[in-house]
């Protein structure tokens, strides 16, 4: 029996042409060893992939999602940032090392089922991470079959205690319900990061750590140099929420005299392991800073839509050789895992912010932060997000017979700009086919989708004080961090601004 694989009867996306000519890919011990010409795979000695009638192209990378964000798709409306912020002890506490894992493979199911293979998932735990948890996120992926970075969230500031005058405003009853959802001291949770990167036990070229200090107001400076340290220390990434909104915008300032961004570096944290997710409030020294130190932005335009947090300016970070990658974010948050829906908003809010259509982002510059640009975001020890010889092969195959593909024009357009996902038929990630006709091959998704069923209603009944607490919060919190974006700041990134 051949360990080669060689797709046939296929058409292969290359992006910079924006063309997707009919080719074989052949395929040895999960690597791409050639793409070849039809006739040219005539006789080869090796398993046969029948992709007639399809369009391949490489797995997408989701440059920064929330695994356990999954089981509380659904339960925000009209939540910003801060009334997201203020919910997560009810949307995402209480859960079990069972429930970690079911939402870490309710997540990569979603992705795979919607054609990405790989992504940079910050996962929470609370009080504070756990190598336990860590693990039973890092085997769903695994089980699942998409290639993770996976990092713990860490701060040691609750939201109440990190935004100017927030704690102080609550009415006394309140602080003591706010009391509750404290966090951990900073050295406890940097001794569970210290021991999880020690004893990592998962291939580092299917899942591998970083640590993620989640929002620079969360975390004392202190912590923060902890974080870099041992980031250092591991040869691990380093993954924030940078400037995701005017009140961490503003707070900034009160706090510390100048922005998140100069306040990072000023600390050390800027690096080439870094990347910043969101970044819409940067100014052009915050830009500057973040190229000139060979940082990486996640860009999530579907959350930052949805929670009404502003633009991010793309086109500058782009232009100053800073390499973006596109987001899903978490399905708290923004919903879904589909990464066509991020490509498309990330070409289509381009075009709400600057009248010259040669600053708009064009559907190929989207395209490649999902795939080869979001691919050296999250740098894995393979080569991932294109198709050639040497990459691996994660490949997603695209049903052409999908009214979206009808008719066949550009098809880097098409993808970007018509794609939702339905077209996704099979995907392969390493040389193995996970989805085989819209079914998973080797994982049981219907068991899958009881189990998460079972455990929200469980939540559900477990989370109700904590629900009674942040929505009594709520309106308090929401409140004063209107306030705060009401302040002057010198960057405009709403349209209601």
């Amino acid at each position: 029996m051949t360990d080669k694989i060689c797709i046939r009867g296929g058409r292969v996306l290359d992006i910079a042409k924006q063309d997707a000519p009919h080719r074989d890919i052949l395929i040895e011990n999960g690597a791409i060893v050639e793409i070849m010409l039809p006739e040219a795979a005539e006789g080869i000695d090796a398993r046969i992939v029948d992709a007639s009638d399809c369009l391949l192209m490489p797995g997408m990378v989701n440059a920064h999602t929330h695994g356990h964000g999954s089981l509380g798709r659904g339960m925000g409306d009209r939540w910003s940032l801060d009334l997201l912020l203020n919910a997560g002890p009810w949307i995402s506490g209480m859960r079990t090392l069972e429930h970690k894992y079911l939402a870490a493979a309710l997540n990569a199911a979603e992705m795979i089922m919607k054609g990405c293979t790989a992504a940079y998932d910050l996962y929470f735990e609370f009080p504070t991470p756990t190598p336990e948890g860590m693990d039973a996120v890092a085997r769903a992926y695994r089980d699942v079959g998409v290639r993770t970075v996976i990092a713990p969230m860490l701060a040691d500031l609750s939201m109440y205690d990190a935004i100017p005058g927030l704690w102080d405003s609550l009415p006394e009853p309140w602080q003591k319900e706010a009391g509750k959802f404290r966090l951990a001291p900073f050295e406890e949770s940097a001794k569970a990061c210290r021991t999880l990167l020690e004893t990592w036990r998962h291939p580092m070229d299917e899942v591998k750590p970083a640590l993620a200090p989640t929002i620079p107001l969360h975390c004392s400076d202190a912590f923060l140099v902890r974080c870099r340290d041992l980031a250092r220390e591991h040869g691990v990434g380093l993954h924030t929420h940078l400037a995701e909104s005017k009140t961490q915008a503003v707070s900034a300032i009160e706090r510390y005299g100048k922005s998140l961004t100069a306040h990072m570096d000023d600390l050390g944290l800027l690096a080439a392991n870094f990347t910043a997710a969101h970044g819409i409030w940067l100014d052009d020294d915050d830009i500057a800073r973040l190229a000139d130190r060979g940082c990486s932005v996640a860009h999530n335009p579907g959350s930052n839509l949805r929670l009404g947090s502003g633009v991010a300016p793309v086109r500058k970070l782009l232009d100053a050789g800073v390499r973006v990658g596109v987001g899903s974010d978490g399905s708290n948050s923004s919903d879904n895992q589909n990464m066509f829906e991020a490509v498309r908003l990330a070409a289509n809010v381009s075009r709400i912010v600057d009248l010259d259509v040669n600053r708009w982002i064009s559907a190929s510059e989207a395209l490649e932060m999902a795939t080869v640009k979001g691919a050296g975001l999250v740098d894995f020890p393979v080569e991932i997000g294109r198709l050639a010889p040497g990459a691996r092969a994660d490949i997603v195959f695209l049903d052409m017979n999908n009214i979206n593909l009808i008719p066949f024009n550009n098809p880097v357009n098409l993808l970007v700009h018509a794609e939702d996902s339905t077209s996704v038929k099979t995907v392969m990630v390493n040389g193995r086919l996970v989805l085989e006709n819209r079914r998973f091959t080797s994982f049981d998704y219907d068991g899958l989708r009881r189990k998460a069923e079972e455990a929200v209603a469980w939540l559900r009944e477990q989370t109700e004080d904590n629900r009674k607490t942040v929505q009594g919060l709520e309106s308090l919190v929401a409140q004063h961090c209107l306030c705060m974006c009401r302040k002057h700041y010198p960057l405009k990134r709403l349209i209601a601004e």
